[in-house]
Formats: structure tokens, sequence, C-alpha cells
């Protein structure tokens, strides 16, 4: 087993990057194994984040580390636009609960300024209270990113992450349930790592983003960057759901639903099959879920679950969780 910071070594080298995501890349041999995601039917944030946490059974990632909390910050626009602040706080507290010694929310904004989102959000004030550090991560010096050449994969120039999150002892991501209307199909956890790279170059101002959104394998490059961290938990916020549109805005609905996990492919691959639930768009609806190009690659990548028999689908003990959950495991098997 390499460990996580060899693997960024060898990712800063380019040593192996491009045998890990050849597109020739074969599914793994490896005996199969289960990926935990927690359903929880609720209106209540805190009660659905510290359920949903509670049911995976973690064995305590947080105690004594430092901890880099990756939010959904990528414009000002209400929830589920952005991340819900009641959902923030609510994870804050339960990593503090658990022994967090140091948390840091960081984020880069796709629409807007991502200071101006943050403050528009009263982030800055909300961690004053709390006690954690707020950074937009776009405002960091040079000396403070890295880049990995990732290659093998569709960007043509690798990317730039920044040492906060490389060198992070703990990463937690919380993020949305919705579709996206610019190209991703949808934005779930993969999508969410967008917000954890440079949209320009430190170093000669390349316009990495006009490079992803201009791509016909934009789907696929989002995966690719999520093989540069591994976080320990992600908290998705589904209470309300863009169904069309999206990121920013877009048809509402309510699936009232808060899931847990830590694999981000069988939470996106959930989070899909709830999507599923409503009239949402074309792109989401048709096709098996793990054929869609973001979840396929993140296969491809070793990332996660490879098909709905490895996800255990795990729900609050109430009747309307238990029910909510039967609904969305036959859309997933079916998917």
């Amino acid at each position: 087993m390499v460990s996580r910071r060899r693997f960024l070594q060898a990712l800063t080298s380019g040593l192996f990057i491009g045998a890990l995501i050849s597109k020739r890349t074969s599914l793994p041999k490896a005996q199969e194994r289960i990926s935990k995601v927690s359903l929880v039917k609720t209106q209540d944030r805190r009660y659905g984040v510290r359920t949903a946490v509670s049911l995976l059974k973690l064995n305590n990632p947080f105690k004594d580390k430092e901890i880099v909390l990756k939010p959904n910050f990528n414009s000002a626009h209400p929830f589920p636009g952005s991340t819900h602040n009641d959902t923030l706080r609510a994870l804050i507290e339960l990593l503090k609960e658990h022994g967090a010694k140091k948390i840091t929310v960081a984020d880069r904004s796709g629409m807007g300024d991502t200071y101006q989102v943050m403050e528009a959000k009263g982030i800055f004030d909300l961690a004053q209270e709390l006690g954690f550090e707020a950074v937009p991560i776009n405002e960091l010096p040079p000396s403070e990113w890295e880049h990995f050449a990732l290659e093998g994969s569709h960007w043509s120039r690798g990317l730039e992450m920044p040492k906060l999150f490389t060198h992070a002892q703990s990463i937690v991501q919380t993020c949305c349930l919705k579709t996206h209307r610019y190209g991703g199909h949808f934005t779930l956890s993969l999508k969410n790592s967008v917000g954890m790279v440079a949209r320009y170059s430190v170093r000669d101002n390349y316009d990495y983003m006009m490079e992803l959104h201009s791509s016909p394998y934009q789907r696929e490059m989002i995966a690719e960057i999520n093989v540069l961290y591994k976080p320990d938990l992600i908290v998705l916020d589904g209470l309300e759901a863009f169904v069309t549109g999206g990121p920013d805005r877009g048809q509402l609905e309510k699936p009232g639903v808060m899931l847990a996990a830590t694999d981000r492919v069988a939470l996106d691959a959930v989070g899909v099959a709830i999507l599923r639930l409503y009239k949402t768009t074309p792109e989401v609806a048709r096709g098996k879920i793990f054929e869609h190009p973001q979840i396929k690659r993140a296969v491809e990548l070793g990332l996660g679950a490879r098909g709905p028999q490895e996800i255990e689908l795990i729900p609050a003990p109430d009747e309307e969780s238990q029910a909510f959950a039967a609904r969305v495991r036959e859309v997933l098997d079916w998917g």
C-alpha cells in the first residue's frame, strides 16, 4: 500500500500517474469492497448531520487532527446554490466534539470573487463565532501551491492545488444535491472538488477552468481532480435539491434527506439515484448510473465503489428514512 504522502510525491514527479489514470486502465481485480452511505430523512440539519455521521460508525479520524473542510461556496446563492450555513455549523460543531485540533474552511468560488462570496454568506462572522479559519484559496501566495502533472489524464498541463489540501491531516467535504447546466450534468462530491484547484496558474496565469469547461472530456476531468486527495468524511445536504438547472438556480424539489459517506463514488451514485426520483434532466436520467462519465472515470481511477453491489445504504431506523432508502435502493440497483 502506497502512503498518501508518497503517492502525492509521485504525482508531483509524474512517476506513476500515467499508469494510474491511463484511459486504458482496467478495473481493479480486488476483492469486492463495501462502501457505506448513510441516509437520514429529516428537515433538521443538526439532527441530520449528527445522525448520518453516527450511522457510519467511523473510528474517529478527527481526534487531534487539523482538519480542512471543503464546502460548496461556488457562489453566494441561497441553498442549494451553496452550502447552508446551518449544515456548516452542525458539521463544525460535531468535528470539534470529536476532538478536532483546528478547522479551516477553504474553497474557491466559480461564480464571483471567493472572499466576497464568503462575506456575503456571513462565513467570516461564523468563523469568529465558532472558532475556525476561513480561507479563500485563490488569495494564497504562489509558494502555497503545488503542481501535479497528471500524466495520462485529460488535463493538458496537469493541475495546481494548495498545500493546505495536499498536506492536510484530514479533509472533510460537504456538498449539495443538484444538477449542473454547464456540462457537469450533476454536481455532488466529485464535482465539488473543482473548487479545490486553481483557476489560474500561479506560474503563468494559465486558465485551467477555461480548459475544463471547453473540453468534451469535462466530466472525466472532474473525476481526475479527485486523485489528488482522499476525504475522511463527506456530508451531502439534500434537504432541498435542484433537479434541473444548477449550480446556482434551478427547479427546486425537497427530498428532505441528509447523506454521509467516506466514498465519493458511492455517495454520488446514491445522489444521482435520488435525483432520478424526480423529473430531472435527460443527462442525469438516462443510462446506467455507473456509466455516467464522472462516475465511470472515477471507478477507473480506483476512487470508490465499482457498482451498486458495492454500496451499503444505511438508513436511519425511523420508518420515513427506511421507506425513502428502499426507493433509492431500487433506482440504484437498476442503474
